[in-house]
Parts: structure tokens; sequence; C-alpha cells
């Protein structure tokens, strides 16, 4: 058998009575369980809409800023801690959004098992756990295996959009995307922080303490030949 390195470590962590009652009520209303057979998006949503897959979403506020901002684009949510599942769930129901759902499961095995190919318009992933000990950067979520798995699932000219606060990891972002042969940078090295995305609370925080944010935005090649330029 395999031994897999997993990106996350799950922590019994504190949860709130409120994030631990949405789990019980509202998870079954705008949650997908984990299952080991491909969805139907379309199905799930109730329409056809630009899709977007988000990674590791935290306590959920930018995840649910972007749906709500973005009504005509749909949300696929994955994180694996409760309180932050509980967090947003929470929001989903008091905001009102249709286009959010959320899989409380591995990121890696949700695209395995449950995402057909090319069936995303995009992928964010913000702030993944930089692993800042050496030791451990044979588990960042960002590697080549990981990477070339993703974009099994992006459209042609689909996106993905990843942020970091930490330089070592932005750099190793950069490096892997750029070996990527099905993709391309959409900028010189690093982009300018995206409208869509909005500064979070720890970002902020951050921001006033001197410490940089690192935004990498690539594309899928389309289905023609690769461009003879960023853009």
């Amino acid at each position: 058998m395999t031994h897999t390195i997993r990106s996350f470590v799950l922590r019994q962590g504190r949860i709130s009575t409120a994030q631990r009652r949405a789990c019980e009520i509202l998870l079954p209303k705008h949650g997908i369980p984990f299952k080991h057979e491909p969805i139907n998006l379309e199905a799930v949503f109730g329409r056809q809409a630009p899709r977007i897959f988000e990674i590791g979403f935290g306590m959920g506020e930018t995840t649910a800023d972007i749906a709500h901002s973005h009504p005509e684009q749909d949300y696929l949510a994955v994180e694996v801690h409760t309180p932050g599942v509980g967090s947003l769930l929470n929001q989903i129901e008091t905001r009102g959004l249709s286009n959010l759902r959320i899989i409380q499961h591995d990121a890696v095995e949700v695209m395995q098992h449950m995402l057909p190919p090319m069936c995303l318009d995009g992928a964010h992933i913000f702030f993944p756990d930089p692993w800042p000990k050496a030791k451990h950067h044979k588990r960042r979520l960002i590697q080549p295996a990981f990477i070339a798995r993703l974009c099994k699932h992006l459209k042609y000219n689909a996106y993905i959009h990843l942020a970091t606060d930490w330089e070592d990891y932005a750099c190793h972002m950069l490096d892997v995307l750029n070996n990527e042969p099905l993709l391309y940078n959409t900028a010189a090295d690093y982009s300018d922080r995206p409208d869509y995305r909005p500064v979070t609370k720890f970002e902020q925080r951050g921001i006033r303490l001197g410490h940089a944010v690192w935004d990498l935005i690539f594309r899928r090649y389309p289905n023609t030949f690769p461009p003879t330029k960023n853009i």
C-alpha cells in the first residue's frame, strides 16, 4: 500500500455551538457528501454556469464574499476542518448564497473520485499551510503531481489562482506552475491581486506589519497552440 503524505493535520480544535449546529443542520442542505463516483455539477447547482473550485477555505469569509459578489458563477469549496465548515455554512445561510456548495473532505481525494475531467473554469487556493520547516516541505499542497492532477479538471483557458504570504513558498509555487506543461503564466512572474480576491483580516494585519503577499495566476493552454506571449 502506498503511503500518502497529506498536506494537512486534522486537529480537534475548538468548535462553537453555532458551528457544530450548522454542521448538523446545514451541511445536508449546502454540502455534498464525499463519494467514490463523479458528481454532476449541473444537477448540484441546478444550472449551467462557470464553476470555480476552492481548496482550503479556512473560516470561509473570503469564499462567502467572492460567491456573494459573483452570483453568476458557482463555487465548490473543499475543507477538512469542522469549525471552518460550520462557519461557512452559517455564512451561506445568513447571506442566502445559492451558488456555493461545500465538500468536507481531502481535496486530493475529491479530485480523484468526484470531479469529472475538464469541468472547472477556475481554481482558488489562498494561503495554504506553508509548512515552513524544511523537513516538512514535502507536506506542502502545491507539488508537481497535485498541479498536474488539478489541470486534468480545468477546461481550456481555465485559470489557477494561488496566494501566499510566505516568500519561500511563493518561489516554490512559481517553480511548480512554470514547470507544468499545460499551464502558462498570465504575468511575468507574480500577479497583482485581482479585484475579486478580497483582502482578508489576516492579510490586512500582515500588510500593516510590512509583510508581502504573492498572487500567482496561471491559465491552461487553449486547445490550439501555446500563446506566443503572456496575456
